[in-house]
């Protein structure tokens, strides 16, 4: 495969390269906040064990990790939920342990190193993705996305933003319209996905702003507002997510 510079990569699944697990690169900036949620940090970094042929890494010419996409098995219980990221993380985790049939995939991520973002590789990674899904035995892979642009406009309910276009009928934010052109549909607003609560000490430590009044604050890289309270000495973002279903199973 080849970027849109010409630089060629490489895709392959954690199951047939998994030397390459813990191999790490700069994904570009992403709040220190982000890192304490629970339940990811409880499961996330499982996936790779767990659910390897899931599990993706591109490498450059060099050979060094330059993306990867993590994804897990569950079983669809109806609806998607409004607990998106965490209560898939959740699904999949316990049909895991009870040997449960499972008949779907959702992605955990895709994530494109800083120097190469822009060039095509989230698409790339997308793609494989859904082929690694589809060799699973797999019918649909799910993904509560994160909208790219979401954080430039936090007051924006999701739903309004989702619902914003292009002239050409595509969705207004560049991650969303990637996963459309791959041939995902958006299927729903996760309106609970992604969920952080800390004292206001530390919440002070992650962002460098004062929480030092009871409301909204906006903090840099968060899709929502968070919620202040200096009198019960917490504060919590909740994080929307974008539902977006791909169909995978082979013609």
């Amino acid at each position: 495969m080849r970027l849109r510079s010409g630089q060629p990569v490489e895709i392959t699944t954690v199951a047939e390269r998994p030397e390459l697990v813990g191999k790490g690169f700069d994904a570009g900036p992403w709040g220190t906040f982000m890192q304490y949620n629970r339940v990811a940090d409880a499961h996330y970094f499982m996936s790779v064990k767990v659910f390897p042929e899931l599990c993706l890494v591109a490498t450059d010419e060099d050979g060094s990790v330059v993306a990867n996409a993590h994804a897990v098995r569950f079983a669809l219980r109806g609806e998607l939920p409004p607990g998106g990221y965490e209560q898939l993380l959740v699904w999949a985790y316990q049909d895991h342990e009870r040997g449960s049939a499972t008949d779907a995939a959702g992605a955990l991520n895709i994530s494109v190193a800083a120097g190469l973002q822009g060039q095509g590789l989230s698409g790339l990674m997308l793609g494989a993705l859904r082929s690694a899904v589809a060799a699973a035995g797999l019918d649909r892979l799910v993904a509560p996305v994160r909208p790219t642009w979401k954080d430039r406009e936090p007051r924006t309910p999701m739903a309004s933003y989702v619902a914003r276009l292009r002239p050409d009928g595509l969705p207004y934010d560049p991650w969303l319209r990637t996963h459309v052109r791959a041939g995902g549909r958006i299927v729903g607003i996760a309106s609970t996905s992604w969920l952080i609560a800390g004292t206001l000490a530390e919440w002070r430590a992650w962002t460098g702003l004062p929480f030092s009044t009871d409301g909204f604050v906006e903090v840099p890289h968060a899709l929502a507002p968070v919620r202040c309270s200096v009198a019960d000495d917490y504060a919590v973002y909740v994080e929307p997510g974008v539902w977006v279903e791909h169909c995978v199973r082979s013609s």
